[in-house]
This record gives structure tokens, sequence and C-alpha cells, in this order.
């Protein structure tokens, strides 16, 4: 089946509308085109009609230019999975920014799916070291979970951030 080739209508910010001759892609499906020699990943949002989608870039959009050539990808965003990604920092289309080289991952799988059943979930609960010594302390993280990060202006919540990032993905390799 030959991919469905669109062109840029609309540029406003972070997004892209795309018209399309014949038929629409699917929404959630990636489109590329390209940004001044670089590659730009555009994923569907909505059907808008009159054969345009809305759509959301991936990356900057400065330099893309109305009438620009978009093509579908005819399948989502992906990104590699499994103990090759161990350690790894990657973006949200796949590529990894940690200067390490490709990711020899064997599988990859798209960026929207289902949550895994909750018997399918560890039920184990295991501390995360930071390596921040009050948050080890007095509020100590869990594996896999999720946290809040709540604060006033000025007070350091990107100062945290930064730092669980550099401790985290740098010191014990993303584990």
């Amino acid at each position: 089946m030959a991919k469905a080739v669109g062109k840029i209508t609309q540029v406003i910010g972070a997004v892209v509308d795309v018209q399309f001759e014949d038929e629409l892609p699917a929404i959630l499906n990636a489109l590329e085109t390209d940004n001044n020699g670089n590659r730009l990943v555009l994923e569907v949002a909505q059907h808008l009609g009159e054969k345009t989608v809305r759509t959301v870039a991936m990356d900057a959009t400065e330099g893309l230019v109305r009438g620009a050539k978009v093509t579908d990808t005819g399948g989502p965003i992906t990104v590699p999975v499994g103990t090759a990604t161990l350690g790894r920092i990657i973006n949200v289309i796949g590529e990894p920014v940690d200067e390490k080289g490709e990711v020899k991952a064997k599988t990859r799988r798209a960026i929207h799916a289902e949550a895994p059943e909750f018997s399918e979930q560890s039920t184990e609960s295991e501390i995360l070291v930071t390596g921040i010594k009050v948050v080890d302390l007095l509020a100590p993280y869990t594996k896999g979970g999720k946290i809040g990060l709540f604060g006033g202006a000025g007070v350091g919540k990107t100062v945290l951030i930064m730092e669980l990032i550099n401790n985290i993905a740098k010191v014990h390799s993303g584990v």
C-alpha cells in the first residue's frame, strides 16, 4: 500500500495542519516531514474535515513552510523497548539523546498503549535511591511509582528535578 502524502497548510507553534489528497491517516498516526534537513515527526491529533488533519509536532517547528511535503508512516510513533534501553535516555520518538549511539533493541512499541492489567503489575514496593539525602530520608520514592512535586515560585522545583535526572539517569545508569 502506498503511503499517503500531504502538504502543510498551517503552522501555529507546535500545531501543524496537513491536507491530504485522498485518504486521511488515522488519529495517533505518525507523519514525517523535512524541516531544514532534519526529520520532523508529527502526530495526528484530530481530523478537521476537508481532507485535513491537525497534528502535534514532536520537535521545534521553526522553519516549516506551508506547502511542504508530509508523508504518513502508516502507524503510530514507536520507541525501542527491552533490556537494551535500560540506562539509556531517549526522546518521545525513540531517538537516543544520551550520546551513546544507537539503541540496539529488538522490539519497538507504540507510545500509546493500554495500561497493563492490575494482576500483571508488580506488587513489590522497592525504594528508589535518588542520591538526594533529604528526599531519600523524608519522602522516599518507590520504583515505578508516580510522584507529584508542588511548590511556590522560586523554591527549587526545577533544581530538584535536574538533580534527579542527573543522579538517576547518569550516576545510577537509569535503573
